[in-house]
């Protein structure tokens, strides 16, 4: 029988390791750098992700600022106020309706009617006075996308409310309608 095949139940003996040389402090406080610093990869996967998130989160309160909070319409509108009501359950808003009209040339264009809210207390009370009065006003409003539930059930909220100065005469009984 050959004696050319490993034996594996003959314990090995360990190969002999050549003796280390002291190393220099320098290199010592090298490979000590080396072992405490942690290597990190450039993931660039991972920054194209977060700007993702970071740009779709943007866009979402951008659409979020101009849809609910951002007017996008600011008029003045003439009229007579005709009702002021308290409504709401949890937050209570005045709502309010106002007969517009349109005037062209010194003569009546058209007749409309203008559902508003009134967030404002001091507005409100304003109008109801003048409601009372049967005064024509002159009332600034901000037309939004949507409505949010503490500014009422309109997307018309009346910021400001003066009486008109002109026209005095004319009440909402006199007018011609359609």
């Amino acid at each position: 029988m050959d004696d050319n095949f490993d034996d594996y139940f003959v314990t090995a003996q360990e190969p002999e390791t050549p003796q280390e040389l002291p190393e220099s402090p320098q290199e010592r406080e090298e490979r000590e750098i080396r072992e405490a610093t942690i290597e990190r990869r450039h993931n660039t996967l991972r920054i194209v992700m977060i700007g993702l998130i970071a740009l779709l989160a943007f866009i979402l309160c951008w659409w979020t600022w101009q849809h609910w909070f951002n007017p996008y319409s600011e008029t003045v509108e003439k009229g007579w106020v005709l009702n002021i009501a308290n409504r709401g359950t949890v937050f209570k808003t005045y709502e309010g309706t106002m007969l517009t009209v349109k005037y062209m040339d010194d003569s009546i264009a058209g007749i409309d009617t203008l559902q508003f809210s009134i967030v404002s207390d001091s507005v409100a009370r304003q109008a109801q006075h003048w409601v009372a009065d049967g005064r024509r006003l002159v009332v600034a409003v901000d037309e939004y996308k949507a409505t949010v539930p503490w500014r009422g059930s309109s997307t018309r909220i009346v910021t400001a409310m003066t009486v008109d100065s002109d026209r005095l005469e004319m009440r909402p009984d006199s007018l011609p309608l359609k």
